[in-house]
């Protein structure tokens, strides 16, 4: 009896897995790099595909210049985003990808952007993360913590708020790496690119809970980049400002032996940082308004960014 030709076979579902039932095998782990074009929604409607088209180019043209060709070559569960694009490398390409790539990437965008009269530059954000994904071949394949994280690190706040500080006419790429990767190819020094490259931040998403440590490169800085709202009210070290022989020592961090402590400097017109500031901090308050800190830049404050009052910060003031 011949079958109904409309009879065919279910196709195959992929048996539903249960987390932390049985032990198995972690899936391969891959590098993950995705970029972002800023004020993509800004230009006009006619340019979107002109634009989604150039970001892969833009891609490959730097990574061939940045004499990573195989990496493009070899990408993984590729996907263009409208306004971006995503893929996955092998992790040990992972120092290039940080230098000298990121660089080669803003110098393309510099010549792409003085080439294209009349257009409106295209300013990337980008975001690098690593850990394991499934690449089995399927479609499915590059779904996982991992890739959602990656997400989350290129809309957070201190990538965009880098981005949109700095001048358009000379920043082109503002990078953020998680944790992760700064540690396993900045700290452990396989990276062409001193950690002092690199500002520690804290990756939040309006709206979403994510909250993550993570790290700021810009291969060309502009502007004012060192905006509090960006990184943090500023600090300074303890030997900066000079210590004490009765303080206590400050205990050794992993990054120049910072001391993390709890501040709260409060009263009238002064400045409230609530929660873990890295290094000492010296506020001197003058005539004229605002607080000045005394010392260089150094960590960033986790917690409350900003100045909480309490009371009116002018009375007594001329």
């Amino acid at each position: 009896m011949s079958s109904h030709p409309y009879d065919s076979p279910a196709p195959a579902h992929t048996p539903r897995v249960l987390p932390n039932v049985e032990s198995r095998e972690l899936p391969p782990y891959r590098g993950l790099v995705a970029v972002d074009a800023k004020d993509f929604t800004g230009h006009q409607a006619i340019e979107h595909g002109s634009i989604s088209e150039a970001i892969p180019e833009l891609l490959r043209a730097s990574l061939e210049r940045a004499e990573l060709p195989d990496v493009w070559e070899g990408r993984r569960f590729p996907n263009s985003t409208g306004d971006g694009y995503v893929f996955g490398f092998e992790p040990a390409v992972l120092p290039f990808i940080i230098h000298p790539w990121l660089r080669v990437l803003q110098e393309v965008l510099v010549e792409y952007n003085v080439h294209s009269l009349g257009v409106r530059p295209i300013r990337l954000r980008v975001s690098l993360h690593v850990g394991p994904l499934p690449d089995s071949g399927r479609e499915s394949d590059g779904n996982g913590t991992p890739r959602n994280d990656t997400h989350r690190l290129l809309d957070s706040r201190p990538v965009k708020a880098m981005l949109a500080a700095s001048s358009q006419n000379v920043t082109q790429v503002a990078a953020i790496l998680s944790d992760r990767c700064f540690q396993d190819a900045v700290v452990s020094g396989y990276t062409g690119r001193h950690m002092d490259h690199f500002i520690e931040v804290p990756a939040t998403v309006e709206g979403k809970t994510f909250a993550q440590r993570a790290w700021l490169y810009v291969p060309t800085p502009s502007g004012n980049l060192y905006d509090r709202r960006v990184i943090g009210d500023q600090v300074v070290d303890d030997q900066e400002r000079g210590r004490s022989s009765e303080d206590p020592a400050p205990e050794p961090s992993e990054r120049g032996g910072r001391r993390s402590s709890v501040t709260t400097v409060s009263g009238d017109g002064s400045n409230l940082n609530l929660g873990t500031v890295h290094g000492g901090q010296s506020v001197h308050t003058v005539d004229g308004g605002g607080d000045y800190v005394a010392g260089n830049k150094a960590g960033t404050v986790h917690g409350t960014q900003g100045d909480n009052v309490r009371g009116d910060k002018n009375v007594g003031r001329s």
